[in-house]
C-alpha cells in the first residue's frame, strides 16, 4: 500500500510512522521545511489536558506515548520531563482544582496539590501571595520539529516539496500541475486542510509568542494560571493567558494568546504587550527580562475543541488527521495510533471515543430530529 500524508508537521510526521510500522510506503508532502509549519510556532508543551473526557483520555494516552518515544529521540529534541504547575491566584481556584486532580488520577496521571508555602519552595520567582498549585509532574516540553524529522526518517518517508492545491480522485494535485496518485490519502496540514476541504468545520486560531535571551529568571516548570480556561478558552474574543516553559537553553518561552479569523502573520503590539503584562503578573521579575524573538503561528480549530481524526464522510481513499487546535504537538502520537487503529483494525482505547468527522453530521441529526 502507498499512502500519501499531506503536511510535514509532527502531525503528519506521526501519522506517515505509524502508517510505515504496519508497512505502508508513505509519501509526505510539505511545502515548507519539515515541521516548519504550525509545529514551530507552537510551546512544544505535552500537557494532559481535562476539557471533555475525549480529550483527557487522548492527551493522556499521548503523554504515554512521549514517554516511551522520548528513550529514542536525539538529544537536540530537547525532552524535557519538567512538569507543569497550574497556579491557583486564589483560594477559590485552589479549592475549584479538585476535580481536575482526581480526573488526571483517574486516567492515570500523577497530580499533587500544593499548598502556598510548597508553591513558594517550588517556584520561588512566582510572586507573593498565590494560593497554591496543582501539580502534575508527567507532563513535559520537546522542540518538535526535530521529532518530525526523527519521525519521518525513522519511517523511511520519501519527503517531496510541494504545495497541494486539489485532492483528486485517488491522490492529489500539485501547485506545480503534477498528479500524484496513492492508495490512501491523509489529509494532516493544520488549517491548510480548510483550503482543500472548505465544508470541514474547522477555524483559523492566531497566537502569539515570545522568547527571551539566556540567562532568564529561573523556572523549574512550565508555569499555567489556573484561570487559563476562562482567559483563553472563554470565547472569540482576542484573549490571554499566563504560560511559561523553561527551556534547557536558560531561556523562558512565553505565551499565551488567541484570536479567532485572524490569518495574518503580524504581530499585535497591544495584545502582545497585554500577554507580556498578563505574565509579570505571576512572575514580577520578567518586566526586567530582555525579548530575543517574537513570532505567531495559526492553530487549526474545532467547534468542540477534539481533532478531526478519520475518513472523510464522502471521498473515498481520504483520512483526516486535523483541528489540534494547541495541543497538536501532545496529541500526535495519540492521533497516529488512532488513525493506525482505523485503518488496520488494531486496538486503541482511544477508539471508545469518536474523533471521527462523521461526528459533526450526527451532532445535526440530533439537533434536528
Amino acid at each position: 500500500m502507498h499512502a500519501i500524508v499531506i503536511g510535514g508537521g509532527m502531525v503528519g510526521a506521526a501519522c506517515a510512522d505509524a502508517l510505515a510500522l504496519n508497512g505502508v510506503r508513505v509519501t509526505v508532502l510539505e511545502p515548507g521545511p519539515v515541521g516548519g509549519g504550525a509545529t514551530a510556532a507552537g510551546m512544544g508543551h505535552l500537557v494532559v489536558m481535562d476539557d471533555s473526557p475525549a480529550q483527557l483520555a487522548l492527551t493522556s494516552r499521548s503523554l504515554e506515548l512521549w514517554e516511551a518515544l522520548a528513550r529514542d529521540l536525539p538529544a537536540q529534541a530537547d525532552y524535557h520531563a519538567c512538569g507543569t504547575l497550574w497556579v491557583a491566584s486564589d483560594a477559590e481556584e485552589l479549592e475549584a482544582v479538585e476535580p481536575k486532580r482526581q480526573a488526571y488520577l483517574a486516567a492515570g496521571r500523577g497530580a499533587l496539590l500544593l499548598n502556598a508555602a510548597e508553591l513558594a519552595h517550588a517556584e520561588p520567582n512566582l510572586r507573593p501571595g498565590l494560593a497554591g498549585a496543582l501539580r502534575v509532574p508527567g507532563d513535559s516540553v520537546v522542540y518538535a520539529p526535530v521529532v518530525a524529522q526523527f519521525l519521518l526518517e525513522r519511517a523511511g518517508a520519501t519527503v517531496r516539496r510541494g504545495a497541494v492545491t486539489e485532492l483528486i480522485e485517488g491522490g492529489v494535485r500539485l501547485a506545480s500541475g503534477e498528479s500524484l496518485h496513492a492508495d490512501l490519502v491523509v489529509v494532516a496540514n493544520g488549517i491548510g486542510a480548510a483550503g482543500l476541504l472548505p465544508g470541514l468545520p474547522l477555524r483559523q486560531r492566531k497566537g502569539h509568542l515570545l522568547i527571551t535571551e539566556r540567562g532568564a529568571l529561573k523556572v523549574n516548570h512550565q508555569l499555567v494560571e489556573l484561570g487559563y480556561l476562562k482567559s483563553a478558552h472563554g470565547g472569540d474574543e482576542d484573549s490571554v493567558a499566563f504560560n511559561v516553559q523553561p527551556r534547557p537553553t536558560g531561556q523562558l518561552l512565553i505565551g499565551s494568546s488567541r484570536q479567532f479569523e485572524r490569518p495574518d502573520r503580524e504581530i499585535d503590539w497591544p495584545l502582545l504587550r497585554r500577554m507580556l503584562r498578563r505574565a509579570a503578573e505571576f512572575l514580577p521579575a520578567l518586566a526586567q527580562t530582555s525579548a530575543l524573538r517574537v513570532w505567531t503561528g495559526q492553530r487549526c480549530a474545532t467547534p468542540d475543541h477534539l481533532p478531526l481524526i478519520g475518513p472523510h464522510p464522502d471521498l473515498d481513499g481520504v483520512f483526516l488527521a486535523t483541528g489540534h487546535e494547541g495541543l497538536g504537538i501532545t496529541t500526535a502520537l495519540g492521533t497516529a495510533e488512532v488513525l493506525a487503529a482505523q485503518l488496520f483494525g488494531g486496538f486503541s482505547e482511544l477508539l471508545a471515543h469518536d474523533f471521527t468527522p462523521a461526528r459533526f453530521g450526527r451532532m445535526l441529526e440530533a439537533v434536528h430530529a
